[in-house]
């Protein structure tokens, strides 16, 4: 029978007591520092019963806290009620990060411990500068909760595939020479990936170790002349290996990583990402050589898509557009008839994906959030915890993407299904606005999303509203839906955005017992004109699906904006339309009418 939670911190405390450890992190990791967790590394989620993609618990003799960000502040409320775990609320003043909490309320001569083989090697130095002054000492050869986790899932154990050329536009062998090039200029004798989907991209392999994100648990190591790829070896079947083989790339099994790693000749200079290297792969390279730190070289290249993944990802698009429109003309026709909840529109939405040629699985968990349940921006319906039954009233939000062979696909609408106030109106149209001045937007190179991001927010702003989460993330190529290094948020940063970059454009609004919107569309990065004062660039849309127009006070909209809408809606139905049934096409038209 499981324990409850207050049980298994209580369990935890008496483990960390007998090993001498004052403080316990437990972060949202896997050893590849993932997003997302395959079961076997959500250790966080079962020690704490909070199920959101992100968050650290830290526990110590007399208290247990988490750390969130604004995507799950409500979330995390429900889901701690009841146990003794605080919930701090990260970037809200008043709210110290874990890392500085850690530096008030330790004593010298206190120990923290951790799992260094899920820790990443950015946290570590991060921990260690933030505690510098006072005489703490680390732990990080402990996976405690594993100890207490008796039923823990076993690791995956899924195949791998070969993603194929007609897809990928380049060869695992090019992109190694890519690398290799990067290297060079790096000064880099060897490049160590942890990153999962940098090594599938690299080596053009995919799996199915993630729910949701096409990786293959594993290792990889380049060099100058040799290439490697560590993985269990039964997950490697013989047309994978035959392909790895043509590449250029040895293999051998998972856990040899670390025998390759303490190999390294002395004096080379090995490149990694602290942020995707954990504390244990790092304590392995040899003192002798130089360790060379920056964003992965896979990462920067991936980043930008090449014309082949651009024209596929398109193909990906028009056909979840067609699944999506398919469901909406469902849910139009259904509503009131049957009964539909949350987590059956979920499923109805994923069967019209399921017929697309080339789905493979969702890209992420659909969120699916009828009225206030939409204010939790990562809310997930479950059977028996939230799962409201949809009636002709209020709004429903509708987040959801697929992996298909060619491409990865992100997309949000929000639905009217009924008389919604004019607070709802007003805030839809906002979004809306918002929408349209970021990707309708014509910006000079050297841009960065951060740069970018107030754009989407200023309608908002100008009504005193914001939302606690960034604008816009990349998007994989068949691989995780998340994807760096480009974004488009007020955090500071100095990635430019590139032609090919492929980036989503979602501004919303999150009222807390009230509702949620977000209108969400994916653009590719593109050149746009060249003058005097150097090239300009603009988002090209490439996600076509109707915005719904019961939404929108057409009265607060100005004219630019009427033809962006008009002109968008010209195009999904366009695009869509030679795919529908005469009904479902009838249904579009008049989705996309103009205003």
């Amino acid at each position: 029978m499981d324990l409850k939670v207050n049980e298994k911190i209580n369990s935890l405390r008496k483990i960390m007591e007998e090993k001498g450890i004052k403080a316990y992190i437990i972060p949202t990791y896997d050893p590849h520092q993932s997003e997302y967790l395959a079961d076997h590394y959500k250790t966080r989620v079962w020690i704490s019963g909070f199920t959101g993609s992100a968050g650290t618990v830290v526990v110590t003799e007399d208290e247990a806290i988490l750390w969130t960000d604004g995507r799950y502040f409500i979330q995390g409320e429900n889901e701690l009620a009841g146990s003794e775990i605080q919930l701090f609320k990260m970037g809200i003043p008043g709210f110290p990060t874990y890392m500085e909490w850690l530096r008030d309320n330790l004593n010298d001569g206190d120990t923290i411990g951790f799992n260094g083989k899920i820790f990443p090697q950015s946290d570590v130095n991060k921990l260690e500068k933030e505690i510098r002054k006072k005489k703490i000492k680390f732990i990080d050869e402990f996976d405690l909760v594993g100890e207490l986790w008796a039923d823990r899932p076993s690791m995956p154990n899924s195949k791998a595939f070969v993603h194929d050329v007609k897809y990928t536009g380049k060869t695992a062998k090019e992109k190694i020479e890519e690398v290799r090039k990067e290297m060079e200029k790096k000064g880099a004798d060897y490049f160590l990936i942890g990153s999962l989907d940098d090594i599938a991209w690299v080596y053009n392999i995919r799996g199915r170790d993630v729910a949701c994100n096409p990786v293959v648990i594993s290792y990889a190591l380049i060099s100058k002349d040799k290439a490697w790829l560590f993985v269990d070896k039964d997950k490697v079947e013989d047309d994978v290996e035959s392909h790895l083989k043509e590449n250029g790339i040895e293999v051998d099994e998972y856990d040899k990583v670390i025998d390759y790693v303490k190999n390294i000749e002395k004096g080379s200079k090995v490149f990694i990402d602290p942020s995707r290297i954990n504390g244990w792969l790092y304590k392995g390279i040899p003192k002798e050589c130089e360790i060379i730190e920056g964003v992965n070289i896979t990462t920067e290249l991936k980043g930008i898509k090449n014309s082949t993944e651009i024209e596929n990802q398109k193909n990906a698009y028009i056909k979840d557009g067609v699944a999506l429109v398919k469901f909406l003309y469902w849910l139009d026709e259904n509503l009131g008839k049957i009964k539909i909840t949350e987590v059956s529109a979920a499923e109805k939405l994923e069967e019209f994906r399921k017929k697309q040629d080339g789905f493979i699985e969702p890209s992420f968990d659909t969120i699916a959030a009828y009225k206030e349940n939409a204010a939790m921006m990562h809310y997930k319906a479950e059977e028996e915890k939230s799962n409201y039954e949809l009636k002709k009233e209020k709004m429903f939000l509708v987040d959801s993407g697929g992996q298909y062979y060619d491409g990865t696909t992100d997309i949000t609408r929000t639905i009217v299904l009924g008389d919604i106030t004019e607070e709802e109106k007003r805030d839809f149209t906002l979004t809306l606005k918002g929408h349209i001045n970021l990707i309708n937007a014509r910006f000079l190179y050297g841009a960065t999303g951060s740069s970018l991001d107030v754009l989407a927010r200023y309608p908002l702003w100008q009504e005193g509203i914001d939302y606690k989460c960034g604008t816009g993330h990349g998007v994989g190529f068949l691989l995780n839906v998340h994807e760096g290094p480009h974004r488009i948020s007020t955090i500071p940063d100095k990635v430019k955005m590139e032609k090919g970059m492929v980036v989503t454009i979602e501004p919303g609004v999150y009222k807390a017992g009230k509702h949620g919107i977000r209108i969400e569309n994916v653009a590719v990065v593109a050149e746009d004109i060249e003058t005097d004062s150097g090239q300009f660039m603009k988002f090209e849309t490439i996600s076509y699906c109707p915005i719904d127009l019961d939404g929108i006070d057409v009265d607060m909209l100005t004219e630019e904006e009427r033809k962006w809408l008009n002109n968008y809606h010209k195009e999904v139905y366009e695009k869509i339309s030679p795919y529908l049934k005469d009904d479902e096409r009838e249904w579009l038209k008049k989705e996309t009418r103009s205003v």
